[in-house]
């Protein structure tokens, strides 16, 4: 493909392609063995949609903040977040239901043996529903920590009879223009077996659940090795793949900065869409979200880095030759195929990505203009009186 033909293509890739953003993400957060707080980290539902504007003010590319019911609905409040998310400039993306953290949820939510705990779950999702109608949310994100730790402990067929039938339920609460999206995790906190623990499981499910139902992709939720981009490339055969949870990994779900470790990776998952796109000619309707909950790194830093990456990897997919690639796999030449992949990738498309940026009168350098802005030790000023008294995230 001639380089200005390749620039143009990667140029009106950018122009649509948005990032959800998690309300969780600009908060404080740590592992299972403590917290660890941050000056400037969001405490309050204004706080998060604040940070959740800087990095759309920078990056462009950033319009919705997803938001975590029990955490950031509390009382079932639509009013305040749709305020909040207008006086911010944002939109209010997809809603999450917990089922995780309550004490009911030690052994399951939908998958409970117990029918009161099962009710009970289902009632949070179907309330997630709702709420969503009212803030206009066209996606309900639903993941589960259900499982088991022991061998013999559950039955695993009986567990997956009752999460057909709790997702059935919630597709059949679902309103007009809403989905449900299911997401997949191999362990933890369940290490024995995970009731959704894979892709195929996932698809199965959200198949039983009704049209509306479509699988996530979370892509730290895999095991080492896997190829994430076949899971991808079935998923769109089967016109069943939802979108995307964005964050990398080392060894499991890390929750790392997308692209830290294995860019190449994300690469060959926006080449697989890109390619399907192209075959269609039409978008695959997918949604693009970070999930990320940094302990080290200052949290809207973190945003604006992944964001960032996610953009240059998305305008270097464009950028592949796909006519050309279909060529050489017809004719099985293996080391022009991979050559046509992998000039795209290595290709610089930061000068690309900032000439996006400036021609719509945003930061060549979002992270500079951001840190030159000086928001993040105002917020810690201002947020100070979280630290003085003990106020922290669940």
């Amino acid at each position: 493909m001639k380089p200005k033909l390749a620039d143009e293509r990667a140029l009106a890739a950018l122009e649509r392609f948005e990032i959800e953003l998690p309300s969780w993400g600009f908060a404080d957060t740590g592992t299972r063995f403590g917290k660890y707080p941050q000056p400037a980290a969001a405490h309050t539902l204004e706080e998060k949609f604040a940070d959740a504007a800087q990095v759309h003010r920078f990056t462009g590319c950033c319009p919705r903040l997803a938001l975590h019911v029990l955490w950031d609905l509390p009382g079932g409040d639509a009013r305040s977040a749709r305020e909040l998310a207008e006086r911010h400039g944002l939109r209010v993306g997809s809603l999450h239901p917990n089922l995780f953290q309550e004490p009911e949820y030690k052994h399951g939510s939908l998958a409970n043996e117990l029918e009161p705990v099962r009710e009970k779950a289902l009632a949070q999702v179907r309330e997630t529903i709702r709420l969503a109608g009212e803030l206009q949310c066209e996606e309900i994100s639903l993941w589960l920590a259900d499982g088991s730790n022991y061998p013999g402990t559950a039955d695993i067929r009986a567990r997956r009879r009752r999460l057909e039938t709790a997702l059935q339920a919630a597709h059949a609460a679902l309103q007009p223009g809403q989905r449900l999206l299911v997401e997949y995790k191999p362990f933890e906190p369940a290490f024995y077996h995970t009731d959704i623990a894979d892709w195929g499981m996932a698809l199965l499910l959200a198949r039983a659940a009704g049209p509306r139902a479509r699988v996530l992709v979370d892509t730290g939720h895999h095991y080492s090795g896997q190829n994430i981009e076949q899971i991808v490339a079935w998923l769109l055969h089967e016109d069943m793949l939802g979108g995307f949870h964005f964050n990398d990994r080392r060894y499991a779900d890390d929750d790392l900065t997308l692209g830290s470790i294995d860019p190449y990776q994300i690469f060959r998952i926006f080449a697989e869409i890109q390619a399907y796109e192209a075959e269609r000619g039409l978008a695959a309707g997918l949604s693009y979200m970070i999930d990320q909950s940094h302990n080290l790194k200052p949290k809207i830093e973190a945003m604006l880095q992944t964001a960032m990456r996610a953009q240059e990897l998305w305008a270097k997919a464009a950028r592949v030759d796909y006519a050309a690639l279909a060529e050489h796999r017809a004719a099985q030449r293996l080391i022009e195929a991979e050559e046509t992949l992998q000039t795209a990738f290595w290709d610089d498309v930061r000068p690309l990505s900032r000439q996006w940026r400036e021609a719509r009168g945003l930061p060549a350098d979002p992270l500079a203009a951001f840190r030159a802005s000086g928001y993040a030790e105002l917020a810690a000023a201002a947020r100070k009186h979280h630290h003085a008294s003990g106020a922290s995230y669940a």
